[in-house]
């Protein structure tokens, strides 16, 4: 198990680091997780993991807060209503399967992914102001992708990334501060639905959040550093990881 322990922390890490640039931490965490701990239930491993995923967001996030300023009224809003989607996309997770969305959204990305990379100016800067932004917009994607990151998960840090930049103005940086924030929330929900049902394994969860934690402080400054080029390359990185892994999952399980 030391050794196990030691390869799930590593990944923790890079997990953390890919999360905190643009989000698709999951696409690394999980498949790690369901490979190396086979013989644990698969709610127990997706609920362990949803530890690390919070404390790596939150240094993250608390990063991207000392650069991007979010109105206190729209961080009420956002997290409000995404902890309570994920919490319910998590709970419906425990009732049925979420197989049957994952054609769906296979397909959603693949046009993401072709949307992004013929837009070469998607992201790089503002195209609204504070008295424009349409707040129900911002809630409606917080309802949508909560639900999914609760009952589905894959490419929800970087769907977030997306919503915002194309529906509501925001240039990378901006998008990046106020999807770790979402996704903070997101996460929090689903570890108290996984925390009601005891489906943590808390002596793997607590070192794989640890180094989590480091690898989303680094990734998070790597990002406010090198600015909305570097992270528009990671992010179409990670859709096309995120189409692999779906991908893999409808046609071959």
């Amino acid at each position: 198990m030391d050794s196990t322990l030691l390869l799930l922390c590593a990944l923790a890490f890079l997990a953390g680091f890919v999360d905190a640039i643009v989000g698709g931490g999951g696409l690394i965490q999980v498949p790690a997780g369901l490979l190396l701990l086979p013989n644990e239930p698969v709610s127990r491993v997706i609920g362990s993991l949803k530890i690390p995923s919070f404390t790596g967001t939150f240094f993250a996030a608390r990063t991207y807060l000392k650069t991007i300023r979010i109105p206190y009224n729209r961080f009420i809003l956002f997290t409000a209503i995404a902890f309570t989607a994920a919490f319910t996309g998590s709970y419906c997770l425990t009732k049925v399967s979420s197989s049957f969305m994952k054609p769906v959204i296979l397909v959603v990305l693949f046009f993401i992914a072709i949307y992004t990379f013929f837009k070469k100016d998607l992201g790089f800067k503002t195209a609204m102001t504070q008295t424009q932004f349409p707040w129900y917009k911002g809630a409606a994607i917080c309802l949508i992708i909560g639900f999914y990151d609760g009952f589905i998960g894959p490419g929800a840090g970087a769907l977030l990334v997306l919503l915002f930049i194309s529906s509501l103005g925001f240039d990378f940086l901006q998008a990046n501060a106020h999807a770790k924030v979402v996704n903070l929330a997101t996460n929090l929900g689903s570890i108290v639905l996984f925390v009601i049902k005891g489906s943590i394994i808390w002596a793997v969860a607590i070192p794989m959040a640890i180094c989590n934690a480091f690898g989303g402080a680094l990734g998070s400054k790597m990002a406010i550093a090198k600015g909305n080029k570097f992270i528009r390359t990671i992010f179409l990185c990670v859709i096309l990881a995120t189409l692999g892994r779906l991908g893999y999952d409808v046609f071959f399980h």
